[in-house]
């Protein structure tokens, strides 16, 4: 059954209704995670040359994640309202399903600050996804990407969640 408490007010606008970055100086430094998940889906040769290690810009899946990293570092500078945060653990995962020939990335980034990483843990999701079609773009531009979504949060005021 749907949860239909309605929400509670944007944070990201003040009394006014103009946008503004959320004043945190009052929150307490807590250990914050979030892992942020997302699918690209593609035909069953492209992910044959991704397994391979043959693509032509290289080992898509390693240049994936170093890109997703990198992504999560920056996402304050993507997104206007997001506060600079100082990550202390950025992983990017890969799971490879021949059965539905895609790729699934998994983000888990964490900090020890004063607002969340879900935005970054996305980002690098996100940014991961997007390599990988940018580096198959050539063999495949009818490749999907699906799915991005936070599956898990943990710390802070509003407490934990874990996507159903």
């Amino acid at each position: 059954m749907p949860d239909t408490t309605p929400p509670g007010p944007l944070t990201h606008f003040d009394a006014q209704g103009q946008a503004h970055m959320v004043d945190v100086a009052a929150k307490a430094h807590t250990h914050r995670v979030a892992v942020a998940e997302g699918r690209i889906g593609m035909l069953p040769a492209t992910l044959a040359l991704i397994q391979s290690g043959t693509a032509k810009k290289g080992d898509v899946l390693g240049i994936a994640r170093i890109a997703g990293i990198q992504a999560a570092k920056k996402t304050s500078d993507l997104i206007p309202l997001c506060h600079p945060i100082g990550l202390t653990r950025v992983a990017v995962e890969f799971e490879v399903d021949t059965t539905t020939h895609s790729v699934r990335c998994r983000a888990t980034t964490e900090c020890t600050g004063q607002t969340g990483v879900e935005m970054e843990a996305l980002t690098a999701t996100s940014v991961a996804l997007l390599t990988i079609y940018d580096m198959c773009k050539a063999v495949d531009r009818g490749m999907v990407m699906e799915g991005v979504r936070l599956v898990e949060k943990r710390g802070g005021k509003s407490g934990d969640f874990v996507a159903g």
